[in-house]
């Protein structure tokens, strides 16, 4: 654990994937054809604190889905790449964009598609229920299942690898006892 504390400490940039790790993965589609999709609570909390603690996040998903707009405008998440379904050219645009090393950059999927990202980032993480070749090709596993907790971990752990958990964590603890 203490090699992917490590490579954590130089991360500065986040990107999840959407369906499979900020959700459960199931699509849920109406009568209209329209896309539903559940975010957990937690995870967005997690990512909150990550950007207030220097970490910028971007999402990168090969779907385009009005939720997963709102969603992450509502996390104040600038970097939101819909519809690629070649990822690895929006990461190139996020490591111009942004003047990052791929060395600096995590990456949070779930299935194949996710493998040519994660085999360039400094910090290739898979979800807890992640497709086999991803788990093999991870730095890290999550704790939690995608969709579950999974953002939280990886905010988390990104969070106290940087030394700030704690200051983000204690902004909801009393302090002192007056």
């Amino acid at each position: 654990m203490q090699d992917i504390l490590e490579k954590a400490s130089h991360i500065k940039l986040v990107i999840f994937d959407v369906d499979g790790v900020l959700t459960d993965g199931s699509l849920y589609i109406d009568a209209e054809g329209r896309e539903l999709k559940v975010f957990h609570s937690r995870d967005g909390h997690g990512m909150k604190m990550l950007q207030n603690s220097g970490v910028d996040i971007a999402v990168i998903t090969a779907r385009t889905s009005e939720a997963v707009a709102h969603r992450m405008a509502s996390l104040n998440i600038k970097h939101v790449y819909q519809g690629q379904q070649d990822k690895l050219a929006a990461f190139k645009v996020l490591l111009e964009k942004l003047a990052l090393d791929a060395q600096q950059v995590a990456y949070a999927g779930d299935d194949v598609i996710d493998l040519p990202v994660m085999q360039r980032v400094g910090l290739a993480i898979a979800v807890q229920d992640a497709h086999y070749l991803v788990k093999k090709h991870a730095h890290w596993q999550t704790p939690s299942v995608g969709g579950r907790g999974a953002a939280r971990d990886v905010c988390e752990m990104v969070m106290e690898a940087r030394g700030t958990l704690e200051a983000q964590l204690g902004r909801y603890l009393m302090a002192g006892d007056s």
